[in-house]
């Protein structure tokens, strides 16, 4: 037996720990990131007994960030995170910037000087991905438009971050800090901030470029070899090894690097498959992700500064939250989705943690500094999915409450019902096209070429914005609810196509249509051979499988059978 086992008692610890004091935490009626918070706090250095080793602790828990970002990426195209830059981007940049403010504010009212506020200010400013996302699956909204909006904003925070941590060191002397060591003492701002942006682009370009065509061919000759462990092994090492290759060679965040490698990924039709082998790894690292938060909690700041601390938790679940809500409600988003956001940015994290060490170490954070934003961290997280939940009954009670409220939430409803100016022959014996990615908008090109009536259901508010002023008629909202089936008026369609893979949402437009419509003709798509044998032994309708080939045989299809002839 070897004397050092620090990796397997941190390990063990850390698991089993989670493990009891989430299943309290779930009898309790708690969230189970609460329990997993106390686990941390148990072994962590500022209780009595065992210590873990919060080095270790750390690795481990930025191993199920790498995972859960490459599984996000997995699940959204370029395209859909593009769909919602509109209000992700200059709403990101707006609430970075009060954020920012208001922690400032506090912190000059504590008389720290300029460069610790701003480093502290920032802190509060960004929210975690990983909360965000365990928030968003767990209420199964991950892929919804508020998801979108709410991953594409915390996207923004994210680049965001990595160019603060390179401005930071040669402004530090500036503020009133340290010189850092090294070559970047006597650098130049306006260089740092080329070479960063230099990377990021070059990055991005790279990853669009080669990685959308390399990924997917490398995952398909792996799946055929027909071994799993090939596979799940294929996909790991993807995910961990892009990430630290993009932190190293590109100087981005762990998180960003995978977040791109599963979209690159998302390109293969073995996707879905590559997403549900890596979901037990990706649950269990990013359990040691909380686990290795609680371990920062030292419960003398609560004694010694109650107001300080009452004060960083106000900034971090009322000040972003109030912001934010503002800034959605402002872009004309309906109070639902403003909500959504509002309640994914009451918190901080990974990145909060990351900057104050860099302010602590640079000498612009005072050690009160770093504490404060750890337990705010903590709170905030621990109390983050109670936020969430309050988002369904808080907008039903504003609704019913207030007037103002009900004119927000009408918003929701401009483009979830089709323009009253559609012609009503173009609603009968029509095509009801779900999606309008890649696969949607092909098949959508061949029916407008042979003038085909078509109406396109479509998540996305700025796709069907972006087709009614192209005089298409679209709907938004997700087409497994009837009302928007409804509103695309399947009761009078002739064909059904879904276009997106989902298997649980389209065994639900297959039963709404089929109610609807009894005699509708259905076409579906799907990326994996099991569930193409599923659907056809339910008899769910006419099944292809793939993508770019998928497109254009899904498309002679339609028209085929539409009565039209296709080209040839």
């Amino acid at each position: 037996m070897p004397h050092e086992v620090s990796l397997i008692t941190t390990l063990a610890a850390g698991f089993g720990l989670a493990l009891v004091f989430g299943l309290i935490a779930s009898r309790l009626k708690v969230p189970a990131i609460v329990g997993y918070l106390v686990a941390g706090m148990v072994i962590g250095p500022a209780t009595p007994g065992f210590v873990a080793d919060m080095g270790l602790a750390s690795q481990l828990a930025e191993i199920g960030v790498m995972l859960l970002m490459f599984g996000v990426g997995l699940h959204l195209s370029m395209g859909e995170l593009l769909a919602v830059k509109k209000i992700a981007v200059p709403g990101a940049i707006v609430q970075i910037a009060l954020a920012t403010v208001l922690g400032m504010g506090a912190a000059t009212l504590w008389g720290w000087n300029m460069g610790a506020a701003l480093v502290f200010g920032f802190s509060l400013a960004t929210a975690s991905t990983v909360v965000l996302l365990r928030s968003l699956e767990s209420r199964g909204i991950l892929e919804s438009q508020d998801g979108r909006i709410a991953i594409g904003w915390l996207v923004v925070e994210d680049l965001a971050c990595v160019l603060a941590l390179v401005l930071l060191p040669p402004l530090a002397t500036l503020l009133g800090g340290n010189a850092p060591a090294g070559d970047e003492a006597g650098g130049s701002l306006l260089a740092a901030v080329a070479v960063t942006l230099g990377k990021v682009a070059l990055f991005v370009v790279l990853m669009l470029v080669v990685g959308k065509r390399v990924f997917p061919k490398l995952l398909f000759r792996v799946a055929r070899t027909g071994s799993r462990e090939l596979f799940t092994l294929f996909v790991v090492a993807t995910a961990i090894g892009v990430a630290f290759g993009s932190a190293k060679l590109f100087d981005v965040s762990f998180a960003l690097g995978a977040f791109f490698a599963g979209m690159m990924m998302r390109e293969s039709e073995f996707a879905h498959r590559a997403a549900e082998e890596s979901l037990p790894l990706r649950d269990a690292f990013s359990v040691l992700f909380f686990v290795s938060v609680g371990m920062l909690f030292d419960p003398r700041v609560l004694v010694e500064q109650p107001v300080k601390v009452l004060m960083v938790v106000a900034i971090i679940m009322l000040g972003k939250t109030f912001g934010a809500v503002g800034l959605v409600l402002a872009m004309r988003y309906p109070l639902h989705t403003a909500l959504t956001v509002g309640a994914a940015l009451a918190q901080i994290g990974e990145f909060a943690f990351i900057i104050a060490v860099l302010g602590r170490d640079l000498g612009l954070l005072p050690a009160a500094g770093h504490s404060l934003i750890l337990v705010g961290s903590i709170i905030s997280i621990g109390l983050n999915p109670v936020v969430f939940s309050t988002v369904g009954p808080l907008t039903e009670w504003l609704k019913r409450t207030s007037a103002l409220a009900r004119r927000l939430a009408a918003l929701e409803h401009e483009t979830a019902a089709l323009p009253a100016t559609v012609d009503e022959s173009r609603l009968v014996g029509q095509v009801v096209l779900v999606g309008y990615g890649r696969v949607g908008r092909r098949i959508a090109e061949a029916l407008a070429e042979r003038r085909i009536p078509f109406v396109v259901a479509e998540m996305s508010r700025e796709a069907v914005a972006a087709l009614r002023e192209k005089e298409i008629p679209a709907v938004s909202g997700d087409a497994s609810d009837p009302a928007v089936l409804v509103q695309a008026h399947v009761a009078t369609a002739a064909m059904l196509v879904v276009a997106t893979p989902d298997p649980v949402k389209v065994r639900k437009m297959v039963e709404v249509a089929r109610t609807l419509n009894p005699a509708i003709e259905i076409v579906l798509r799907t990326h994996t051979e099991e569930e193409a044998d599923l659907l056809r032994e339910e008899k769910a309708g006419t099944v292809f499988m793939g993508e770019h080939e998928l497109a254009l045989a899904m498309a002679g299809h339609v028209l085929a059978r539409m009565d039209r002839p296709s080209a040839a």
